[in-house]
């Protein structure tokens, strides 16, 4: 492990901390990169004896614990628990009648008790929402369309990579809430069976956005929003719907490969505008130096 700090030669600065169980490897991960003597960028628990365990958590604050947010560190210390060993030594019972069972799992952690199971992949998001504000406020129907196909496509973008479909579409359109009569649209729109297909995932947001838009207004934002989604191997037909076309699912998987090959919105829909006239603003925008080779800084010797 020693020899990781030294391998690693792209410039961005790593730490790794190791313990047996989550706590005490954030905990860990806080000594590589901060505390004197071990920030060398790596450290592991195990190199040290119980009695220098015990002597390195007397020197760590209670709120650099993982979970021990100010409040909660506000109110070990009027409790005269004002270290990561001291929380590691505290009644178990006591902790949970005073605090809460998270806590008491947080102290039992500090022992080197595993109580928060390892998750290997990330897990379903349970909605899926985009929205943006607008660079000018505008009352043009059709810029408000180009907007909602926009966010539609992302969201249904994201819907499919994560294996998923929706049977509700909501759809939001609001003006200013600092003007003197704010006004903010919402409507959901079922759909006859789950689905994660763009193209009828437009159609309900479109069919949403014209229901809630008002003539006259000038609108600062619009978004969408994608509920009840199920995983699309399982999803619930309608028995009186018309069965998903295999050849839209392979336009789909299409669409995708792609966007994902050569950028989002190389191919988009129709209704989304060729020259969006609706996005932000972003003169003042910082280059992106980590992610564009186009936009790398140039250094003169």
């Amino acid at each position: 492990m020693w020899t990781l700090p030294g391998a690693v030669q792209i410039g961005i600065p790593v730490s790794v901390g190791i313990g047996p169980s989550k706590t005490l490897a954030k905990l860990a991960n806080h000594v590589a990169k901060r505390v004197a003597g071990w920030d060398d960028g790596v450290f592991d628990w195990s190199w040290l004896s119980p009695a220098e365990t015990d002597a390195l958590m007397a020197r760590l604050p209670a709120g650099k614990v993982w979970g021990v947010g100010p409040r909660l560190a506000a109110g070990l210390a009027e409790k005269r628990i004002d270290t990561a060993l001291k929380l590691k030594r505290a009644d178990p019972r006591w902790l949970q009648r005073n605090f809460s069972v998270t806590l008491e799992r947080t102290a039992a952690e500090l022992n080197g008790v595993s109580c928060l199971s390892l998750e290997e992949a990330a897990q379903p998001r349970q909605q899926i929402i985009s929205s943006r504000s607008f660079g000018e406020k505008t009352s043009d129907l059709a810029v408000l369309s180009a907007a909602v196909s926009h966010h539609i496509a992302r969201a249904a973008e994201k819907l499919r990579e994560q294996g998923s479909a929706a049977r509700l579409v909501g759809v939001s359109a609001r003006t200013s809430p600092f003007g003197d009569d704010p006004y903010h649209g919402y409507t959901v729109v079922p759909l006859a069976q789950p689905s994660d297909d763009t193209l009828e995932l437009a159609a309900a947001a479109l069919a949403g956005l014209r229901a809630v838009y008002r003539r006259g207004l000038r609108y600062q934002k619009a978004g969408v929003v994608l509920m009840e989604l199920s995983p699309r191997e399982r999803r619930q037909a309608d028995l009186f719907a018309a069965a998903p076309d295999p050849r839209r699912q392979r336009l789909m998987r299409t669409l995708d490969a792609i966007n994902r090959a050569y950028g989002h919105s190389c191919v988009k829909l129709a209704s989304e505008a060729l020259t969006p006239n609706w996005e932000m603003r972003q003169d003042q925008r910082s280059p992106c130096y980590t992610t564009r080779f186009d936009q790398l800084p140039t250094a003169r010797a």
